[in-house]
């Protein structure tokens, strides 16, 4: 593999020196809009399936890589672009690729090549940086529906076969979930309104449409005939939908092929939000009166109202002979098809999976709910929810005997049984089970914890041996005890400058050094991470100080010189962008909609020329030596990595 001024020597130099640091997984982060798209095939949004997306991996390939994370890649909707509020089961149409479509094979040509120029011709300025969420989604609806009417065409006319046999084979395999999504979107023309809880009958009433898949008792033969006529009423909408995930499954299938040629782990995201369509097929196995947020923390102060229901404990326990309750199938279900289409899964907010914070449905004010909730599983006397005391696991005696610990303090519970622990651990341990089963190692498995682990969380961790996140932008200079410094991280845990969710390094390091003080406490912090005499310590000080791109390099090679196993790097970062991808807490046509250029092979090269972008070769060989009277045994080594620093400097 040659890319530009790297070589297949780069990537084996790159791969020497992540085993020498002791790194098993170095995961570039970049969610499908983010892709960069070739002029000729892009409508406005990125996907990894593009020639333009897949050239970027091998790009990323190329540099050392050894994994790429995805976002949640679920079928977002139109006016909602966070990949944490999509779908299950099915995946994102806009991320098929037209050109597929367009070319003989698989599809036989399903969509012509003038329509394909036109909806390039009609690509909005500016969307090949910045995603065109809306316009595409409408654009790719369109498409879509325009290529299944040729289909339809040809079916009826007695044609090619392939396409056809592909759909009713996907459509059996799928069915479960097929069925349930694809008839969320026609009821919601059916009843005038986007949402399942504003369908009502003429006279003002909840339609038993609301409650289709979850009948009440004596509903149950009704709902059923109710089902059967839709399916029957709406089979062409059934097949659309069954269409467009076959195609966009099909595309997955084939990126996972070249990204194992090319030496890379595909990561998936399991995500703890569910979209609407979800909400509304497996109500049956919500609490009614309870929705799940982020309580106050460091990572946020005020806490978050994120409005996703929350799975009935009571569903998802494992009874006397082993079988699993129904919510704990719908957990088993979600990892069985990630597993069966990713090589390894980042674990979204694992806290939900263990206890997560909860607050009452319907309140006038849910960030104030947010702040007065609590945990499902250990709140066995809060005065505020004497409902929540039915989950409890531990008893009074066993939560901290301080009045003043807060509800969502990480002491909250103090004391915990083995027995209590596995009650915690039932459905992190299906999760657990079906990586093993699917033959993952539990490396394999990424766990998104981040300022808070509460104590149930911490021991259910352990009991896997799976480690936390360590985000050093957000170290503290002045507290040696800070959870995200590095000299805390231990080997299972996953390292890195930031993610989605935070500010990128280039814009921090701007805001730092509006700061003296900021300033000086970091470059002393990342100097005495990685001088090994103590006395070069404050020379070492000084010249961060002197240098912002020796400060950046500073910050990544920490995170590389730490016992931490596993690096993550954000595209932001590794590109050097001081644009933010996503603002926690907030909803803006910005979120989720910065992406690479069409020439983001080239772009690279010239910011890292520039001394803007991350130069890995250089970061670790800083890494290599912090590691003092060690890393004397890597001299050829780093000086290999140095030469191929130099020639990523130069552009050649």
């Amino acid at each position: 593999m040659h890319v530009g001024p790297l070589t297949p020597q780069t990537r084996a130099t790159v791969a020497e020196a992540l085993h020498a640091l002791g790194k098993r997984n170095l995961v570039l982060g970049i969610m499908a809009p983010s892709y960069p798209g070739l002029p000729d095939e892009d409508p406005g949004r990125g996907t990894p399936y593009s020639r333009g997306g897949k050239a970027f991996l091998r790009f990323a390939a190329a540099l050392g890589f050894t994994g790429v994370q995805a976002g949640p890649q679920g079928q977002t909707s139109e006016d909602n672009a966070s990949p944490y509020d999509g779908t299950l089961f099915s995946r994102n149409f806009m991320d098929i690729p037209l050109t597929s479509l367009v070319s003989a094979e698989p599809w036989g040509g399903l969509l012509s090549a003038r329509t394909l120029e036109a909806i390039v011709a009609k690509r909005p300025p500016g969307s090949q940086t910045r995603a065109a969420h809306r316009h595409v989604y409408r654009v790719m609806e369109g498409a879509l529906r325009d290529a299944f009417g040729e289909l339809c065409r040809r079916r009826d006319a007695g044609e090619a076969r392939l396409p056809l046999d592909a759909l009713e084979a996907f459509g059996r395999e799928h069915a479960g979930w097929l069925t349930r999504e694809a008839l969320y979107e026609p009821l919601c023309r059916e009843h005038r309104a986007g949402w399942w809880r504003e369908w009502r009958t003429s006279d003002g009433r909840p339609h038993p449409d609301q409650r289709l898949w979850a009948p009440r008792p004596g509903e149950e033969a009704a709902l059923t005939h109710r089902r059967e006529a839709l399916l029957t009423h709406h089979r062409e909408a059934l097949e659309l939908h069954a269409f467009r995930q076959l195609l966009v499954h099909t595309e997955h299938t084939r990126l996972r092929a070249l990204a194992r040629e090319w030496g890379l782990k595909l990561f998936g995201d399991l995500q703890i939000g569910y979209a609407p369509q979800d909400v509304w097929a497996y109500q049956a196995l919500f609490l009614e009166d309870y929705l799940m947020g982020a309580p106050p923390s460091r990572t946020n102060a005020e806490g978050q109202a994120w409005n996703y229901p929350v799975l009935d404990p009571e569903l998802l326990a494992v009874d006397a002979v082993g079988a699993p309750g129904p919510g704990l199938r719908l957990v088993q279900a979600r990892m069985d098809k990630m597993l069966s289409e990713f090589d390894g899964v980042r674990i979204d907010h694992p806290h939900g999976l263990v206890d997560p914070w909860v607050y009452r449905t319907g309140a006038q004010n849910a960030l104030r709910a947010v702040q007065q909730g609590a945990r499902l599983r250990s709140s066995p006397t809060v005065q505020e929810h004497p409902r929540l005391a039915r989950f409890a696991i531990p008893s009074p005696a066993q939560l901290n005997a301080d009045a003043r610990t807060p509800r969502y303090a990480d002491d909250w519970v103090v004391s915990l049984t083995p027995e209590q622990v596995e009650r915690y651990a039932v459905t992190f341990d299906a999760v657990v089970a079906a990586a093993l089963r699917h033959g993952r190692e539990r490396s394999d498995l990424v766990c998104e914890v981040l300022s808070t682990l509460p104590y149930p969380l911490a021991r259910v961790m352990a009991r896997h041996g799976l480690g936390r996140f360590r985000v050093t932008q957000k170290a503290d200079p002045h507290r040696p005890e800070d959870v995200y410094r590095t000299e805390h991280a231990r080997p299972e845990d996953w390292v890195m400058v930031g993610n989605h969710d935070t500010k990128p390094l280039a814009l921090l390091l701007e805001e730092w050094r509006r700061s003296p003080e900021a300033w000086r406490a970091q470059a002393e912090m990342l100097a005495e991470r990685l001088t090994p005499e103590p006395s070069g310590r404050a020379a070492h000080a000084a010249a961060l100080q002197a240098d912002p791109r020796r400060m950046a390099e500073a910050k990544f090679a920490d995170a590389f010189a730490s016992r931490a196993e596993n690096v993550f790097v954000f595209f932001t970062d590794l590109y050097g962008l001081k644009d933010v991808f996503n603002t926690p807490g907030t909803v803006s046509e910005q979120n989720w909609s910065l992406r690479l250029p069409p020439d983001a092979e080239a772009f690279y090269f010239r910011r890292v020329a520039r001394g803007e972008a991350l130069n890995l070769p250089r970061v670790l060989a800083l890494a290599l030596k912090a590691r003092g009277e060690e890393a004397a045994r890597h001299g050829a080594l780093v000086s290999a990595l140095e030469q191929d620093a130099r020639a990523l400097d130069a552009g050649t």
